[in-house]
């Protein structure tokens, strides 16, 4: 995988996405190889490396992406009654871009 999947393969465009909710600075998608039966990433647009390199001018970007992710999550409660938000940072994070995942059900694969 490249250091950051997110800038040079989704929001380029080269990898196609199935979108979930969008604003002009945050997308949220259907993971393209999900870990669990619903997998749905929530990123900016502008590149971030992760929460911990968050600069203090991205705070309204911050709060955007906080709504994004409630609305998708609302969306995946209604829907299943339950999910999870998460995100990873350090080596946890595989690509090096600020995303949270919002998940419900069983692990489909590691």
């Amino acid at each position: 995988m490249s250091e950051d999947f997110y800038c040079e393969e989704v929001l380029s465009g080269k990898t196609p996405v199935e979108k979930v909710y969008e604003t002009e600075r945050v997308l949220a998608y259907y993971h393209t190889r999900p870990f669990y039966e619903v997998h749905i990433v929530v990123i900016p647009k502008k590149h971030i490396s992760s929460l911990l390199t968050l600069a203090e001018s991205d705070s309204d970007l911050l709060l955007e992406l906080i709504d994004v992710v409630k609305i998708v999550a609302e969306q995946v409660v209604s829907q299943y009654g339950a999910s999870r938000v998460l995100t990873n940072l350090g080596a946890y994070q595989d690509s090096k871009h600020l995303h949270w995942h919002v998940f419900y059900g069983k692990q489909i694969r590691n």
